[in-house]
């Protein structure tokens, strides 16, 4: 028989065995865990992709190609803008070296690029409604048509101001002054250069003829008027089209999507156009257009 003194030592002895074994199995597990948390790994964010967008350098194009940069950087793409002529925006779509714009003026402006270009580009839709080119004066000129032109030739020292060489104006305008027998030399500068010499010579209250299109802030900033054209050198009513490389719409159907959707009106237009001129970066014009904006920002984006 067991007494009690020797049963109550033997439970004492189990115990104590008991709580080695314990902690002889927490030494080979490791120390406890400490309270310091553990570092949670930083996720790293993909781009939605890669897009390149080409323009030519009109204040209207720089105005669209902006927002639209931005709307795509809100949608998560890497933008990529590129600046070139006319005639090489539409050669650089044509061989897929980039892959959209949203500067293309139909249907007159543009046509002899599409002519030549078009059988190898995407025409995606139009972005812009109401666009128009031609000769455009000061509202206090005294003469309402092209035809005029001859009477005043000396009041504008001969001389027609125009932008870059090669833009599509400048060859409707060389149309027009032979057409019209004009006695003009239209001088190339820029889209700024033409811009400044208009500024300069409103503010003195001088003659000037420029070749002019609409949207631009100077119809907002400026009393301008387009010189009637009663034989239609310059066509009538304009619209700017979205442009693709061929394949892009499959190989990135959801940056296609975007371009698809993207659309405004002249006001829209002409509000980031003046904002530059006032002194905005494209960059931040365009930003706080899109902030502005953001149900149309959305819908284009589809998210």
């Amino acid at each position: 028989m067991i007494s009690a003194q020797q049963t109550g030592t033997l439970c004492i002895l189990i115990l104590v065995v008991a709580g080695v074994f314990i902690a002889g199995c927490t030494d080979e597990t490791g120390p406890a865990p400490t309270t310091e948390p553990t570092a949670t790994p930083t996720a790293t964010v993909m781009p939605a992709g890669e897009v390149s967008i080409g323009y030519v350098l009109w204040d209207s194009e720089i105005a669209s190609t902006n927002v639209l940069k931005t709307v795509y950087e809100q949608a998560g793409y890497d933008v990529e803008l590129k600046a070139v002529d006319a005639g090489p925006l539409y050669q650089a779509l044509a061989d897929g070296q980039v892959d959209m714009s949203v500067s293309s003026w139909m249907p007159t402006t543009h046509d002899a690029y599409w002519d030549t270009y078009g059988d190898d580009i995407d025409m995606v839709g139009t972005n812009l409604e109401g666009a128009k080119i031609g000769l455009v004066v000061p509202r206090y000129v005294k003469i309402d048509s092209i035809e005029e032109l001859n009477n005043v030739t000396d009041q504008f020292d001969g001389k027609i101001i125009g932008i870059e060489p090669g833009a599509g104006i400048m060859a409707a305008t060389e149309r027009a002054i032979e057409e019209y027998g004009l006695d003009y030399t239209l001088v190339p500068s820029s889209s700024a250069a033409m811009a400044a010499q208009l500024t300069d010579a409103y503010e003195n209250y001088e003659w000037i003829v420029v070749t002019g299109w609409t949207p631009h802030w100077k119809f907002v900033r400026f009393d301008l008027k387009y010189l009637d054209d009663p034989k239609g050198v310059y066509g009538g009513e304009e619209y700017i089209a979205s442009l693709a490389r061929q394949g892009f719409s499959e190989d990135n159907p959801e940056a296609y999507a975007i371009l698809e959707r993207f659309g405004w009106e002249s006001s829209d237009m002409e509000e980031v156009m003046l904002a530059i001129e006032d002194g905005a970066t494209p960059e931040d014009a365009a930003q706080a257009w899109v902030d502005a904006n953001q149900d149309r920002v959305i819908y284009w984006i589809n998210r």
